[in-house]
Protein backbone atom coordinates (compact mmCIF):
# COMPACT_ATOMS: atom_id res chain seq x y z
CA UNK A 1 0.00 0.00 0.00
CA UNK A 2 1.35 3.40 -0.80
CA UNK A 3 2.39 5.22 2.32
CA UNK A 4 0.26 8.29 1.75
CA UNK A 5 -3.10 6.57 1.38
CA UNK A 6 -1.31 4.37 4.69
CA UNK A 7 -1.59 7.05 6.59
CA UNK A 8 -4.90 8.67 5.14
CA UNK A 9 -6.45 4.94 6.75
CA UNK A 10 -4.89 5.31 10.48
CA UNK A 11 -5.91 9.23 10.18
CA UNK A 12 -9.68 8.31 9.97
CA UNK A 13 -9.51 4.93 12.30
CA UNK A 14 -8.00 7.24 14.91
CA UNK A 15 -11.09 9.99 14.56
CA UNK A 16 -13.85 7.47 15.90
CA UNK A 17 -11.00 5.83 18.74
CA UNK A 18 -10.52 9.64 19.45
CA UNK A 19 -13.96 10.56 19.96
CA UNK A 20 -14.88 7.15 22.15
CA UNK A 21 -12.16 8.00 24.45
CA UNK A 22 -13.63 11.28 24.94
CA UNK A 23 -16.97 10.04 25.31
CA UNK A 24 -16.18 7.21 27.81
CA UNK A 25 -14.20 9.64 29.85
CA UNK A 26 -17.25 12.24 30.25
CA UNK A 27 -19.13 9.42 30.85
CA UNK A 28 -17.01 8.34 33.81
CA UNK A 29 -17.34 11.48 35.74
CA UNK A 30 -21.58 11.15 36.28
CA UNK A 31 -21.39 7.61 37.94
CA UNK A 32 -25.49 6.35 38.34
CA UNK A 33 -26.33 8.77 35.39
CA UNK A 34 -26.29 11.67 38.20
CA UNK A 35 -24.48 15.16 37.94
CA UNK A 36 -24.41 15.24 42.25
CA UNK A 37 -21.04 12.83 42.86
CA UNK A 38 -19.41 15.13 40.32
CA UNK A 39 -20.81 18.21 42.25
CA UNK A 40 -19.58 16.24 45.81
CA UNK A 41 -15.99 15.52 44.52
CA UNK A 42 -17.30 12.12 45.08
CA UNK A 43 -15.49 10.64 41.65
CA UNK A 44 -13.23 7.74 41.60
CA UNK A 45 -9.72 9.31 40.95
CA UNK A 46 -8.13 7.94 38.26
CA UNK A 47 -11.56 9.65 36.66
CA UNK A 48 -9.85 12.63 37.34
CA UNK A 49 -6.91 12.21 35.79
CA UNK A 50 -8.69 12.26 32.47
CA UNK A 51 -6.65 9.85 30.63
CA UNK A 52 -9.27 9.49 28.45
CA UNK A 53 -10.11 12.81 27.46
CA UNK A 54 -6.19 14.47 27.53
CA UNK A 55 -4.34 11.36 26.50
CA UNK A 56 -6.68 9.15 24.25
CA UNK A 57 -8.60 12.25 23.32
CA UNK A 58 -6.59 15.42 22.68
CA UNK A 59 -2.84 14.06 22.88
CA UNK A 60 -4.25 11.77 20.06
CA UNK A 61 -5.98 13.95 17.96
CA UNK A 62 -3.32 16.16 17.06
CA UNK A 63 -1.20 13.03 15.79
CA UNK A 64 -4.40 12.09 14.06
CA UNK A 65 -4.88 15.50 12.12
CA UNK A 66 -1.19 15.90 11.00
CA UNK A 67 -0.87 11.87 9.92
CA UNK A 68 -4.20 12.70 7.91
CA UNK A 69 -2.40 15.95 6.39
CA UNK A 70 0.74 13.50 5.15
CA UNK A 71 -1.63 11.45 2.96
CA UNK A 72 -3.21 14.17 1.11
CA UNK A 73 -0.96 16.23 -1.48
CA UNK A 74 0.41 19.71 -0.39
CA UNK A 75 2.99 20.95 2.33
CA UNK A 76 2.72 17.97 4.42
CA UNK A 77 2.24 15.24 2.03
CA UNK A 78 6.16 14.52 1.35
CA UNK A 79 9.39 13.11 2.45
CA UNK A 80 9.43 15.75 5.56
CA UNK A 81 6.11 15.67 6.52
CA UNK A 82 6.59 11.74 6.67
CA UNK A 83 9.75 12.60 8.57
CA UNK A 84 7.27 14.63 11.14
CA UNK A 85 4.56 12.46 10.75
CA UNK A 86 7.06 9.78 13.20
CA UNK A 87 7.64 12.11 15.69
CA UNK A 88 3.70 12.96 16.00
CA UNK A 89 3.08 9.63 16.12
CA UNK A 90 5.47 9.08 18.86
CA UNK A 91 3.34 11.72 21.06
CA UNK A 92 0.12 9.36 20.06
CA UNK A 93 1.95 6.33 21.42
CA UNK A 94 2.53 8.54 24.74
CA UNK A 95 -1.11 9.81 24.65
CA UNK A 96 -2.13 6.48 24.02
CA UNK A 97 -0.31 4.89 26.97
CA UNK A 98 -1.36 7.41 29.57
CA UNK A 99 -4.87 6.73 28.65
CA UNK A 100 -3.89 3.07 29.28
CA UNK A 101 -2.35 3.06 32.27
CA UNK A 102 -4.91 5.31 33.67
CA UNK A 103 -7.44 3.28 32.58
CA UNK A 104 -5.59 0.18 34.36
CA UNK A 105 -5.32 1.60 37.52
CA UNK A 106 -8.99 2.87 37.58
CA UNK A 107 -9.90 -0.74 36.56
CA UNK A 108 -7.64 -1.99 39.24
CA UNK A 109 -8.45 0.39 42.21
CA UNK A 110 -12.08 0.07 41.67
CA UNK A 111 -14.90 2.98 42.19
CA UNK A 112 -15.00 5.37 44.92
CA UNK A 113 -18.48 4.10 46.66
CA UNK A 114 -20.76 4.44 49.10
CA UNK A 115 -19.78 1.30 51.58
CA UNK A 116 -21.47 1.05 55.03
CA UNK A 117 -22.14 4.97 54.86
CA UNK A 118 -18.72 5.70 54.37
CA UNK A 119 -17.57 6.93 50.70
CA UNK A 120 -14.37 4.97 49.88
CA UNK A 121 -12.50 2.33 47.82
CA UNK A 122 -13.51 -1.15 48.76
CA UNK A 123 -12.02 -3.14 45.83
CA UNK A 124 -8.47 -1.37 45.96
CA UNK A 125 -6.38 -4.21 47.20
CA UNK A 126 -8.07 -7.03 45.85
CA UNK A 127 -6.16 -7.39 42.60
CA UNK A 128 -8.47 -7.21 39.97
CA UNK A 129 -10.07 -10.71 41.79
CA UNK A 130 -13.39 -8.11 42.28
CA UNK A 131 -13.88 -8.44 38.86
CA UNK A 132 -14.81 -12.22 39.26
CA UNK A 133 -16.75 -12.05 42.38
CA UNK A 134 -19.78 -10.46 41.21
CA UNK A 135 -21.90 -10.71 44.50
CA UNK A 136 -18.89 -8.07 46.13
CA UNK A 137 -20.14 -5.40 44.08
CA UNK A 138 -23.09 -5.03 46.67
CA UNK A 139 -20.78 -3.52 48.66
CA UNK A 140 -20.64 -0.35 46.83
CA UNK A 141 -25.07 0.77 47.51
CA UNK A 142 -24.49 4.25 46.09
CA UNK A 143 -23.85 5.09 42.69
CA UNK A 144 -26.41 2.71 41.95
CA UNK A 145 -24.70 -0.49 39.24
CA UNK A 146 -20.86 2.14 39.94
CA UNK A 147 -19.20 -1.29 39.28
CA UNK A 148 -20.61 -2.41 35.97
CA UNK A 149 -20.44 0.95 35.26
CA UNK A 150 -16.62 2.04 36.05
CA UNK A 151 -15.46 -1.53 34.56
CA UNK A 152 -17.44 -1.40 31.23
CA UNK A 153 -16.08 2.25 30.27
CA UNK A 154 -12.49 2.19 32.25
CA UNK A 155 -12.28 -1.47 29.78
CA UNK A 156 -13.40 0.30 26.81
CA UNK A 157 -10.70 2.93 27.36
CA UNK A 158 -8.74 -0.03 27.55
CA UNK A 159 -9.48 -1.16 24.34
CA UNK A 160 -9.63 2.15 22.49
CA UNK A 161 -5.47 3.55 23.89
CA UNK A 162 -4.50 -0.17 22.90
CA UNK A 163 -5.96 0.19 18.87
CA UNK A 164 -4.57 4.01 19.02
CA UNK A 165 -1.03 2.99 20.35
CA UNK A 166 -0.87 0.15 17.63
CA UNK A 167 -2.30 2.84 14.70
CA UNK A 168 0.56 4.97 15.78
CA UNK A 169 3.13 3.04 15.71
CA UNK A 170 2.25 1.54 12.61
CA UNK A 171 2.60 5.48 11.67
CA UNK A 172 5.93 5.39 12.88
CA UNK A 173 7.04 2.87 10.84
CA UNK A 174 4.65 3.81 7.77
CA UNK A 175 6.61 7.72 8.16
CA UNK A 176 9.91 5.55 7.91
CA UNK A 177 9.37 4.42 4.70
CA UNK A 178 7.37 7.65 3.26
CA UNK A 179 10.41 9.67 4.12
CA UNK A 180 12.46 6.90 2.49
CA UNK A 181 11.03 6.54 -0.17
CA UNK A 182 8.28 9.12 -0.95
CA UNK A 183 4.51 9.36 -0.31
CA UNK A 184 3.82 8.44 -3.76
CA UNK A 185 1.24 10.64 -3.60
CA UNK A 186 -0.58 11.74 -7.12
CA UNK A 187 1.32 15.14 -6.87
CA UNK A 188 4.20 13.14 -7.59
CA UNK A 189 3.13 11.43 -10.61
CA UNK A 190 1.94 14.88 -12.63
CA UNK A 191 5.08 15.45 -14.10
CA UNK A 192 5.41 12.16 -15.99
CA UNK A 193 1.48 12.12 -16.96
CA UNK A 194 2.55 15.70 -18.12
CA UNK A 195 4.95 14.39 -20.37
CA UNK A 196 2.94 11.78 -21.62
CA UNK A 197 0.25 13.94 -22.42
CA UNK A 198 2.79 16.31 -24.28
CA UNK A 199 4.59 13.70 -26.70
CA UNK A 200 0.64 12.41 -27.71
Amino acid sequence: MCTGKCSRCIAVTLYPLVLASIICNIMLFFPGWDVKYVKDGHITEEVKYMGGLVGGGLVVLMPALYIHLTGEQGCCGNRCGMFLSIAFAALGVAGAVYSFIVAVLGLGNGPLCNDSGRCTTPFKNSNLTYLADSKSWGECTEPESVVQFNTGLFGALIATSCLQALLCATQMINGLFGCLCGTCNNKEKRPLDHLHSHHA
